[in-house]
């Protein structure tokens, strides 16, 4: 029994286990564990492609990211072994490969063989890196470990809601789901046809580990002399890297079944020698990659010409409190979801295009779904890259001083919307509702004749946009439901030196 445990294949199915195990643990409990001082976002912090993506858009390392480092040095040495045994994408998409692909062997063989189409994955990080040098960070797409978050938070996640609101305070809803939920559904069926699909064809950080893992010192290594070519070692291969002819060691995932496959004993991990096959590195098109960074280049001056929050302010780009000026967030996030997991009111949702296609799927409040709690500050605290700086309570609500309060917007009202404006009907929801003290919600005694010739007094809203925080509780609470009276837009946020109401010397 314990010679059985101890085969590289059982060893390395115990920490794919463990891993998967604690990504999930870690998007379930990820206000508690934080509170307590645990790295929630481990996962995203020890990715290499976010640290370096971020680092060409923004000059910086943001703290937790240096945790890259944990998986970059070994992968220079000992090779692509993050995604077998760590990468929880590359441990989902082995799942669901084993689970529905029931093939016989000779057919497992040859899907398990290389094909050109591998390729592919090193074109989209030639594209993804070029715009990240111009200053446009849209690794989040494609990242694997920011794709898989994103989608388990938006989609997955509410599916597993826990009765009476144990896992969230209510109900979720997420703008766009249902697209995001679909391209993950097919990401994931996509290994119906092709083993672990996603991570042989489209990673970009697979295909940046393979560059790292071309120098390193330890590899798969086939010794020719014992090899009968029986091609065995094709049978639960997980890179598809051709282990029984020249081993292509970028594409190796180093989850050694070929070595306990292998009925000779001719295939071992370590160094080389006299008796090893030749070794194949990078397996690429020089022009492609050339043509892949020349679009690169070309689609970024198309984002930064197209109307979006970057180039021109939009009524609907609310940022989470502590966001950076629009142009140094948009360098920053990734798009992964964590500051909407963690979102007490469900108010952040993935935005769609209302900010442009360079903000697709990065936060914005939407009040109309929820808003941003006056006392809350977890979606900085979450955040692995920055984008949202961390906050102190005082520091967001001014210490009882709302003049000096963080804003994120101001709230405008639509009077011909309005009820004690326009109807005559006594409503006061939104001034109880507005936290800020005094609140920034205050009320004018006003009497007016009613049809019947009856004399009406009513207090009739008004905003002191010095005291307004842009938190969006009023909007949320207006009791018109469609489209309510009070709407809040980020015009007067504190991050932005000129997005103003006025502008002053």
């Amino acid at each position: 029994m314990v010679k059985r445990f101890l085969k590289l294949r059982n060893i390395r199915r115990f920490y794919s286990i463990f891993f998967f195990s604690l990504f999930i643990t870690l998007l379930l409990i990820a206000d508690v564990a934080h509170i307590k001082g645990y790295e929630v976002s481990l996962f995203l912090e020890l990715d290499p492609l976010v640290s370096i993506s971020s680092f060409l858009t923004s000059a910086t390392v943001y703290k937790g990211l240096i945790l890259s480092l944990i998986v970059l040095i070994p992968t220079i040495f000992l090779g692509r072994f993050f995604c077998s045994w760590i990468c929880p994408m590359g441990i989902l998409n082995q799942w669901i490969s084993d689970l529905f692909n029931r093939r016989r062997k000779k057919e497992e063989m040859e899907i398990n063989a290389y094909r050109p189409l591998f390729r592919i994955k090193y074109y989209i990080l030639a594209i993804l890196t070029t715009l990240a040098l111009t200053g446009s960070l849209q690794i989040g797409l494609f990242d694997p470990i920011a794709l898989i978050t994103r989608s388990f938070v938006i989609s997955f996640l509410p599916l597993f809601n826990f009765p009476k609101g144990l896992l969230y305070l209510k109900e979720p809803l997420f703008s766009g789901g249902i697209l995001i939920s679909l391209l993950f559904i097919i990401i994931v069926y996509a290994n119906r046809f092709l083993t672990r699909f996603w991570c042989r064809v489209a990673c970009p950080l697979g295909a940046l580990l393979g560059i790292l893992s071309s120098v390193a010192l330890f590899r798969i290594w086939r010794n020719v002399e014992k090899c009968t070519d029986c091609k065995k070692c094709l049978s639960n291969c997980n890179g598809g890297c051709d282990p029984h002819m020249i081993l292509r060691y970028c594409e190796c995932h180093l989850c050694m079944n070929c070595i306990e496959d292998c009925p000779e004993e001719a295939i071992h991990y370590g160094l080389p020698d006299k008796t090893g096959a030749i070794h194949r590195g990078v397996d690429v098109n020089r022009r492609r990659v050339v043509e892949a960074a020349i679009g690169g280049i070309v689609l970024y001056p198309l984002l930064r010409t197209s109307v979006s929050s970057a180039t021109s302010p939009i009524d609907k780009a609310i940022r989470p409190p502590g966001s950076l000026m629009e142009s140094d967030f948009l360098k920053r996030c990734i798009k992964c979801g964590e500051c909407m997991k963690i979102c007490p009111t469900n108010g952040l949702q993935p935005a769609l295009l209302e900010t442009g296609l360079e903000g697709l799927w990065t936060p914005v409040l939407n009040n109309r779904i929820g808003y941003c709690e006056y006392n809350c500050i977890l979606c900085g605290s979450i955040c692995p890259t920055g984008a949202i700086r961390e906050l102190s309570v005082p520091e967001k609500t001014g210490r009882g001083n709302s003049s000096k309060a963080l804003k994120i917007g101001t709230a405008f009202y639509e009077r011909g919307r309005c009820l004690p404006w326009s109807m005559n009907i006594e409503c006061i929801v939104c001034e109880e509702a507005c936290p800020t003290s005094p609140k920034a919600i205050w009320f004018q005694k006003v009497e007016t004749r009613l049809r019947s010739g009856e004399i009406k007094t009513l207090k009739r809203p008004l905003i002191d946009t010095s005291l307004c925080t842009g938190c969006g509780i009023c909007e949320n609470k207006c009791p018109l439901r469609d489209r309510p009276a009070v709407r809040v837009t980020p015009i007067g946020e504190t991050r932005s030196l000129t997005n103003k109401l006025r502008l002053t010397s």
